[in-house]
């Protein structure tokens, strides 16, 4: 039986949605994926690479026009599923058993998530952690195209430090630097990433450049999870991806502050084990995370999202739908199966009489935590994230050449569509309520597709 809160449509305070949005945006500034835009505080650099410049000579597209939003409501549930709203998606349990499935095994553009096999190899060549880099010309070159970064030319960073840009952050610049660390160029450290996603048994997945700028990287809901749950096996790079937050100190410069750009997935029942985020024209919004949903861990990928913080909804509504299964009985697993592109399962053993969901083993996971560097860890804030707003829908147009921040950390608030929001409040919507979408709040720096 759904619960109710995963059907009720309540009416919306549009004002009081409309400031939280802009209070939330205020505190963390523009941008949704790059340094400059990972949810960071400070002042971003003055490079950007949007990926809109280079959708723009790469594929003769007219800049992208200012997104338009039509307030909607999306209920939590529909048709006994969590309404996901992803092109792409997977979510399965720790035993691997498939809950959802939408064209799980259609390869799609992946953006930033491409990073993740980029920590992979650098790791596997030997990376020198406390090594420092300087940030070159080079890498300035190899990331044009995607969203601000705060990693000027001619700072130095411990290898550490940019592993943190590249996988919080989802500094482009951080990328090529860690690359020519151990000697690779952006060409041979791409190809690379592709031999490591075939050793991983990827054979749907490959890159064409290691920031995740190009379209031609590209991957399956399926095999991101898997690339995902390589790096958070990884004992440095799993930590990594757990944080919320973490503090840079560029040498002679003042301390860089990370958010982690899945931040807007956190919630009071929703922990976050680890995640990696994703954006650029062709991408839209991508999300690959790992969860602690009711005491249980589940893996989640959203490939090609419409509206910025939809992903995070999604992840919201899976959350709303595995508390409205229970109670929890047990069923014989059942083995996952590939979907045929366009379709939608809810993957599952025969149950029994008045059974209704299958049990999935509990799984001890640690609560993310954050690191700065140097200095004591803080704890992270939870979040409370509406499970049913909805991010506007916008056309597939591409970005201007302006430079606008467009990278892959939404700003670290609690909605979970294109709505900003603070923690929990007295009056606020109860989680399940569907939102209306769209309400953006005053003017804002537009956000123009970057590269995360």
């Amino acid at each position: 039986m759904v619960a109710a809160a995963g059907l009720a449509l309540a009416a919306i305070d549009s004002a009081a949605l409309m400031s939280s949005a802009w209070a939330a945006l205020s505190r963390n500034g523009p941008g949704d994926n790059g340094a400059g835009a990972g949810g960071h505080t400070g002042k971003a650099g003055s490079s950007h690479h949007g990926a809109s410049h280079r959708s723009k000579h790469a594929h003769g597209r007219a800049p992208q026009k200012k997104h338009s939003s039509d307030e909607r409501h999306v209920a939590a549930i529909k048709a006994g599923l969590p309404n996901i709203q992803a092109l792409g998606a997977l979510v399965i349990d720790e035993n691997g058993r498939e809950l959802f499935a939408r064209n799980a095994d259609k390869e799609r553009p992946i953006a930033s998530i491409s990073k993740l096999a980029a920590a992979l190899v650098v790791m596997d060549k030997g990376l020198e952690l406390e090594g420092l880099s300087t940030i070159a010309k080079g890498d300035l070159d190899a990331a044009r195209g995607g969203a601000r970064s705060r990693l000027l030319e001619g700072m130095t960073l411990s290898n550490r430090d940019l592993l943190h840009a590249a996988l919080m952050g989802s500094d482009n610049r951080a990328i090529p630097a860690l690359g020519r660390a151990v000697k690779l160029t952006p060409a041979q450290l791409a190809a690379a990433m592709t031999a490591k996603a075939k050793a991983l048994g990827l054979t749907n997945t490959r890159f064409h450049d290691p920031t995740g700028l190009s379209m031609e990287n590209v991957s399956t809901p399926r095999e991101t999870i898997a690339m995902l749950k390589a790096v958070m096996r990884h004992p440095v790079l799993g930590p990594i991806t757990h944080r919320l937050e973490y503090d840079a100190h560029p040498v002679g410069k003042p301390p860089i502050t990370y958010n982690n750009t899945y931040k807007p997935a956190v919630r009071s029942n929703i922990q976050v084990m680890g995640g990696k985020t994703g954006y650029n024209d062709d991408a839209r919004y991508c999300l690959v995370i790992a969860t602690k949903i009711d005491g249980h861990n589940y893996f989640m990928s959203f490939l090609s999202n419409e509206g910025k913080l939809t992903r995070f909804g999604d992840v919201a509504r899976v959350a709303d739908w595995v508390v409205a299964r229970k109670p929890h009985e047990k069923l014989t697993p059942a083995t996952p199966t590939p979907t045929a592109p366009g379709t939608t399962t809810l993957v599952s053993a025969p149950a029994p009489a008045r059974v209704r969901a299958p049990v999935v083993a509990r799984v001890a996971a640690p609560v993310p935590t954050t690191a700065r560097r140097p200095g004591p860890a803080t704890a992270p804030t939870a979040a409370a994230l509406p499970s049913s707003v909805d991010g506007a829908s916008a056309p597939r147009a591409s970005a201007s050449a302006s430079g606008a921040p467009a990278g892959e950390s939404a700003p670290p608030t609690t909605a979970a569509g294109d709505i900003g929001g603070t923690a929990a409040r007295p009056g606020d919507a109860p989680t399940g309520t569907a939102l209306p979408i769209g309400i953006t709040g005053p003017p804002r720096e537009p956000v123009e597709p970057g590269i995360h």
